[in-house]
């Protein structure tokens, strides 16, 4: 049953949102005094210059006049923190995804993340305070310095408390976020399970846009991927894997993190799966994956060492909309595929539309398209996903002709669409693929990308041994 609004609750509170733009001027009144500290900067750096030509500054003048500039630096640093971020959280969204100057803090700000920043600024300026006594300690008193080292302590000590209570804080938001979305979409979540299930084809593959072919055209589905078309259309739990998902697959990557309980939460935790939704049901299935992968169910204990910070900003699905790319580099089983495909379904999730295929899928269609005189248009054709996924590079070699396929693809799409690729070697080693196209390829595949890098055993391997052993 649709519940009621009452017109007058809402155009209140309406109007109680609306009154955060009166911290807009307090920003801009930071912003002159910004202006006031580039004054003072140039004021002090200009007075140091002509001591030094004058020949009256000594060693602890330039040093103490040198901490005076990188205070003034440090407080600029400051206040632009406070402008941007607190703008931006508070206020209004800026609107810097894509934006080639835009600060890598600002992507993943929200206010715990800037409160400890500022925390952290404030120390390193409380440092620079106390440096100065230190050094100019023949004409500071005890007492001064006594007390300059007990606030500098304390400073120390807050910034400490507030990012150990951050961690905890943002885990029990997300935890709550996730115990009251069941209860609002309960009903709703089996509606969409059903549309979504109507919406699959007779013969288990989507009408829309399919993956890449060996032998199909430009939309055909991908040899051997039939069984992504019948991905579940329920409600998809947290935390939990759907029966489709414990399959084993024979190709070289294909991932799945082994059941068992639950891995404790690391910091900074992967982000929660969004609610079902019925389009981003279609979508997922439309996109080709060989089997449905979460992030949730990624086991962060298998890799020796990954960037956990650096996916858990991509799980947001932004680099999407920002057009930048993500190459997931390492060993044969230590989780790139599913790392791959859980992003794929968050872009999937976000309103994006993926394609999924591996290296020597992509190069059976567009060799089919170039056969056909219309590798022009296929390109062109697959602008319509902003996201493609090319898995498993580098376990097969291509001949020039295929590399130079590979390089049109990356090149049409440089700056205009987002790809992730997933390869078992590094990219100043894709030269033993692709040639002497490789160094031009990943020249414009890195510009705009996020590289991860997976160490570790295979997980298939380890299972292998485990079971042999028990």
């Amino acid at each position: 049953m649709a519940q009621v609004r009452n017109p007058t609750t809402t155009t209140l509170g309406y109007a109680l949102f609306a009154t955060r733009w009166l911290q807009a001027p307090l920003y801009f009144g930071l912003v002159a005094a910004q202006g006031v500290y580039v004054y003072k900067f140039f004021k002090e750096l200009w007075t140091l210059v002509l001591m030094c030509v004058s020949g009256h500054a000594t060693e602890t003048y330039v040093m103490l006049a040198v901490l005076k500039l990188v205070d003034v630096v440090m407080i600029a640093n400051l206040l632009i923190m406070v402008i941007v971020g607190g703008y931006e959280t508070f206020v209004s969204r800026i609107g810097l995804q894509g934006h080639r100057d835009q600060p890598e803090w600002l992507s993943h700000v929200n206010s715990n993340v800037l409160k400890v920043k500022l925390a952290t600024a404030i120390v390193g300026i409380s440092s620079v305070h106390l440096l100065q006594m230190f050094v100019d300690v023949h004409h500071t008193s005890h007492h001064a310095l006594l007390w300059g080292t007990v606030i500098h302590m304390a400073f120390i000590a807050s910034a400490a408390i507030l990012a150990y209570m951050s961690g905890p804080m943002v885990a029990q938001a997300d935890r709550g976020h996730t115990d009251r979305a069941p209860a609002g979409h309960g009903q709703a979540g089996q509606a969409q399970a059903g549309h979504a299930h109507a919406q699959q084809a007779p013969s288990g593959r989507a009408h829309a846009q399919h993956a890449p072919s060996g032998r199909a055209h430009a939309q055909h589905a991908p040899v051997g991927h039939a069984r992504a078309q019948h991905a579940p259309a329920g409600p998809m739990q947290p935390g939990h894997a759907q029966p489709g998902d414990q399959e084993e697959s024979d190709r070289g990557d294909r991932y799945l993190a082994q059941p068992g309980p639950e891995v404790p939460v690391v910091t900074p935790a992967l982000p929660r799966q969004p609610g079902p939704d019925a389009d981003a049901e279609a979508r997922i299935r439309a996109a080709g994956f060989p089997a449905r992968k979460l992030l949730e169910d990624f086991d962060q204990r298998h890799p020796r060492d990954f960037d956990r910070e650096t996916v858990a900003r991509l799980g947001k699905a932004e680099f999407v909309t920002a057009r930048r790319n993500v190459v997931l580099v390492g060993p044969p089983g230590t989780g790139k595929t599913h790392l791959a495909v859980a992003l794929g379904v968050r872009a999937c999730q976000a309103g994006q539309r993926v394609l999924f295929g591996t290296a020597a899928e992509w190069a059976a269609r567009l060799s089919d398209a170039r056969a056909a005189g219309r590798l022009d248009a296929e390109l062109t054709a697959l602008d319509d996903h902003p996201l493609l996924i090319v898995d498993e590079i580098g376990y097969t070699p291509f001949d020039a002709a295929t590399a130079g396929l590979f390089f049109r693809l990356v090149a049409h799409r440089y700056e205009r669409a987002s790809l992730i690729v997933t390869s078992d070697r590094p990219l100043g080693r894709w030269d033993e693929v692709f040639g002497p196209s490789a160094p031009a390829m990943t020249d414009r595949l890195a510009h705009h990308a996020d590289i991860v890098r997976l160490d570790g055993d295979s997980y298939r391997t380890r299972r292998a041994t485990s079971a042999w052993a028990d």
